[in-house]
């Protein structure tokens, strides 16, 4: 089952999408990241999308503006592809190969939930950004709440997924990383999420026989394919992803988990990493970039102008003084 949240005359609306993409609204759902908590699981939520007898086929997808399929309460961004990590390593400091650290588990970071864009709008370039990329994802969406999960626990837990593009502001990321921290402002202006949340049933058949979802990712840029990759090159599963992130705390429904950019182009940092020079160059405004997967569909924004930078004053050099 394919649910999507689209805006029509004005006003929001939560449906399953058909095969032919005729939209069903659910009567009474106000946002699907609430279904999912009132759900309770992906049996819940396949019962609420089962149709009522007699109930009027909504538009067309073509018709509407496809938002966000949910405004998740957090999302955790992996590093899970081996090719990825090469690449970007070579491209930020010239090294080779993947850190050993790296292989012990699957290391995530935080993003902004506040920050998440739908399928097709435009995306603003960070204040004080020169050098955009974007990054294709699959992420999964958790459907009931857990806590200490054993990895075969988690497949419970996950309802669906969705195709996530992580937004990365490469020269802003690169001098605040410096510090120690991060990534901040370089990632957390924007996250696409979209077109659809498809329901985990729905992939199963794409599973291989270690667990992972064989699925085909590619990557555009102005029309122009950049990058391929399958999303069984997967380092961890989409359910030790989630006993992890579950480690001494909470999942809960509508949490969002990337998988990590993955391998082949499927981001320019990398590609620079590999060629040694800006090629293809970062993103400007009027560059279109669509990321497509199997089995859940494509998102293609356009990148725009963004606003001035608003100035904050360098730290200060204290005195130190004590009282």
């Amino acid at each position: 089952m394919r649910f999507a949240s689209y805006e029509y005359h004005d006003r929001h609306h939560v449906a399953v999408v058909a095969e032919d993409g005729t939209l069903r609204p659910l009567p009474g759902v106000r946002s699907l990241t609430g279904l999912l908590g009132a759900a309770g699981g992906l049996p819940g939520l396949l019962g609420a999308g089962s149709a009522p007898p007699g109930l009027p086929a909504g538009p067309h997808v073509s018709e509407v503006r496809l938002l966000s399929p949910l405004q998740p309460p957090t999302v955790r961004d992996f590093v899970t592809f081996e090719e990825h990590v090469e690449g970007v390593r070579r491209s930020v400091d010239g090294a080779a190969g993947v850190p050993e650290r790296w292989y012990a588990a699957p290391t995530f970071y935080f993003t902004n939930p506040y920050a998440v864009y739908g399928p097709h709008d435009d995306i603003p370039v960070p204040p004080g950004s020169s050098v955009l990329d974007f990054e294709l994802e699959v992420a999964a969406v958790i459907g009931k709440e857990g806590r200490d999960l054993t990895p075969e626990q988690a497949r419970d837990h996950i309802v669906g997924y969705t195709v996530l593009n992580d937004w990365s502001a490469r020269d802003l990321q690169a001098a605040e990383m410096k510090v120690g921290l991060g990534p901040c402002k370089g990632k957390d202006t924007a996250t696409t999420l979209g077109p659809y949340l498809v329901t985990a049933d729905e992939l199963e058949k794409h599973r291989d026989a270690d667990g992972f979802l064989r699925l085909g990712l590619t990557a555009e840029i102005n029309g122009e394919v950049v990058g391929e990759d399958l999303l069984s090159n997967m380092s961890w599963t989409f359910e030790e992803m989630v006993a992890y992130a579950s480690r001494g705390t909470w999942v809960r429904p509508g949490d969002v988990l990337g998988s990590g950019t993955c391998g082949n182009g499927g981001c320019l940092a990398e590609l620079w990493g590999v060629r040694g020079r800006q090629d293809p160059p970062p993103l400007k405004p009027g560059d279109t970039v669509t990321l497509t997967v199997e089995g859940i569909g494509s998102t293609s924004n356009t990148v725009v102008a963004g606003g001035d930078v608003l100035p904050v004053p360098v730290g200060r050099r204290r005195s130190r003084e004590r009282p």
